[in-house]
């Protein structure tokens, strides 16, 4: 198991075989969550991919904006 330290900045460095297995580069972003049960810090990568959009002045009605919420939640508790 890769091992890293830990700077006096509080910065640490993903080991290579690491970021190439799950295709990290330099300036993603990446979700960080302390796991309690585990005493583990865990880092996420965000969704990746191409987003649903609309076009602007295209009407939207409350039920559109609350399924998009929806598929965004359920897209943000898979990753």
């Amino acid at each position: 198991m890769p091992t890293t330290k830990v700077t006096r900045n509080y910065q640490v460095t993903i080991p290579s075989e690491i970021r190439k297995r799950v295709k990290v580069e330099a300036g993603d972003r990446l979700i960080v969550e302390y796991v309690e049960e585990e005493d583990a810090i865990e880092l996420r990568l965000p969704h990746r991919g191409p987003r649903a959009t609309r076009k602007l002045g295209h009407p939207l009605a409350s039920e559109d904006i609350e399924s998009s919420i929806e598929r965004g939640m359920g897209e943000c508790l898979r990753s």
